[in-house]
This record gives C-alpha cells, structure tokens and sequence, in this order.
C-alpha cells in the first residue's frame, strides 16, 4: 500500500549533469533564434499572409517557455524547487503552452497546406488573414484554458530533503498525473499527428503528380517535401518520445510503485525525451526557412551582413525590401497541364 503525504517508496532520479548544461544551450540557442524569428517576422516580412500568420503564432509558442527558462535552469542544477508554489505553477504552465502551442500550430500548419494547396476552391475562408487571425486567437484562448488547471491543483512537495515541482514521486497526486497524462496524450498529441499525418500523406500525393520536367514545379516539389519533413521530424523527435515515457512513469507509479529500480530507469529515459522536446523551439525556425520563401530571403540576407559587416552585401537593400512587392498574399503563376498542380496554389502565399 502506498505510504500517505510526501512519503515515497523509491528514491528520485538523481538528475545527470549533463541535463542542465543541455537545457542552458537549448534555451540560450532557442531564445536567440526565436528572437530572430519574431523580429523577422514583424519587421522584415510584410505584408502577411495565412501562412506567415501561423508561422508568427508558432514562433510565440517557441517563445513562451523564456520567462520560466532561468528557473527550470535552476532547477535542473540544483534539484530543488526554490521559487515557491505559484512560480512551479507558471513554469508548469510555461511548459504545457510551449509543447501544446506547437503541436497545434504545426498541427494547423499541415491543415492549411493541404486544404489550399488540394482543395484551394472550396476553402476560401483559409485565404482570408482575418479569419486565421481569429483561429489562433481561438487557439491561445484553448491553450490558456488548457492550462489554467495547473494554478489550481498543482502542488509542490517535499521528497527526500528537497523540494519537487512536477515530480512523479508526489505521490498525493500521482492518480491526478495519471488521469490528465492520459488526456492530453490523446487529446494534445495523438488527434493532432493523426491529423498532421494525413494531411501530409493526401497532400505529397498530390505534389508527385506534378509534371517533373518543370522547373517551377521541381522547385515545388523539393521545398514541399523538406517542408513536410522537417514538420514530421519535429513531431518524432520533441513530442513523441516525451508523451511515450510520461506515460509509462506516471502508470508504474500507480500500479506498481515498488519497482524502483524499473521507475528510475523510465525517469532516466523521460528526462532525456524532455530535453528533446524543449529542442523544438531551435528547430522550428528550420521549418520557417523552408516554409516560407519570404523568411528564407530576409534571414539569408542578416547572416551575410554578419560576415560582411564592412562591405555591403550588393542587391541586399534591394532584396530585403523587396520581399512585400516581389511576393504578394495572392501570386498567379502559370498553370501546368490539367493533369498537374496549378504552381499558383503552392506559391510561398500558401507558405511552401
């Protein structure tokens, strides 16, 4: 039977030094990068389009996690939960929009690609800035909601000397971690990479049947793919591995909380999946260089005055502030053969 209050029948995974000197590279690496993104977006790409709008939210996403960076830092040097209940709250918090915000933005991505791309006549609302803005403000009042519940039933706990936030080693709420690890792995990662996956696999069918010998559509056709790439990358690399040992840390502690030295091992492996999934918010900004021609162009253009900073790089002015007039929301290219995709629907209007 499972021992009342704090008391726990395993020691806690002693955290490995190399953990936070990881995490201190990936938030430093991942708050400069994100930094560049949000800039670039705001200031250096107009006018927006649909696509350029999600790319935006999904860049907030990367960002969020900044504020709780220095203390989950700290945490992971020191082992000991410092900063009281509420700052465990918020980081809790901090963590859930920065993991969820970009599982359902990546998740919105795909949706958008595929239906303007494949079926671009029946869903004109998709085209419309207006109404992807009130998407992903619909979309951060859920993850807002989504997350609320941590500043209400969230607790931190002393185990063995130290103070824990978020440890499956509380044991007065493993039945608690349990049943919400079990929801959102459904409802926050499963549904949505369903959905990603189909979306993708419709939508690379579609492109393949673009006529080869094309030049416009052989550029089409490798940026769409490394596009999807990169997306289902993120996707098998940050969320999937760190749902897959949530999960079966939090239902050995239920159901067998005596295997200690089974418990230690899938805590081993669940913090190393955690690092990885902080790692998406220094790969997202991959994804916007080949999501978005735009993008691409302008961050080209920032890394070549880093290693020119005396000499002028020739056409750069001319480049960068070219990237609203030469790329409007809405460019028609020529059509290929009705047996082909019509290049206009994958212009980088649609983020491709």
């Amino acid at each position: 039977m499972e021992p009342p209050g704090n008391a726990t029948l395993c020691r806690p995974y002693t955290l490995h030094t190399f953990i936070p000197v990881f995490l201190s590279f990936i938030f430093s690496v991942g708050f400069l990068l994100n930094c560049l993104s949000l800039w670039v977006f705001w200031f250096r790409i107009k006018p927006w389009n649909p696509s350029i709008i999600l790319q935006f939210n999904l860049a907030i996403s990367d960002a969020v996690i900044s504020p709780a960076a220095p203390m989950l830092l700290i945490y992971s040097f020191s082992d000991h939960w410092s900063f009281g209940t509420f700052a465990c709250q918020y980081s809790v918090f901090s963590l859930s929009t920065n993991m969820y915000g970009g599982v359902y933005f990546l998740t919105l991505i795909a949706i958008h690609r595929y239906c303007t791309i494949v079926h671009s006549g029946k869903w004109n609302v998709l085209a419309k800035n207006s109404f992807i803005t009130k998407l992903c403000l619909g979309l951060w009042a859920f993850l807002f909601l989504q997350g609320l519940p941590f500043f209400f039933v969230l607790r931190t706990s002393v185990i063995d000397g130290a103070t824990k936030c978020l440890s499956i080693h509380q044991t007065e709420q493993v039945l608690l971690f349990f049943i919400w690890n079990w929801a959102i792995t459904i409802l926050g990662l499963l549904v949505p990479f369903l959905l990603t996956v189909l979306c993708y696999s419709l939508l690379s069918q579609h492109i393949l049947r673009a006529n080869p010998m094309n030049p416009q559509s052989q550029t089409m056709i490798s940026r769409s793919l490394v596009t999807i790439g990169v997306s289902l990358t993120i996707f098998i690399i940050c969320y999937i591995p760190v749902h897959i040992t949530r999960t079966a840390g939090v239902t050995i502690k239920l159901f067998s909380p005596e295997s200690c030295s089974l418990l230690v091992k899938t805590e081993a492996v669940y913090y190393f999946s955690w690092m990885l999934s902080v790692a998406n918010c220094c790969i997202d900004p991959v994804l916007y260089c080949f999501a978005s021609n735009r993008f691409r162009k302008v961050f080209m253009t920032w890394a070549n005055c880093l290693y020119r900073p005396n000499g002028r790089n020739p056409g750069v002015g001319a480049q960068t502030g070219a990237t609203a007039s030469e790329e409007p929301p809405t460019r028609v290219l020529p059509t290929l053969k009705t047996t082909d995709i019509t290049v206009s629907a994958v212009t980088d209007s649609h983020g491709l």
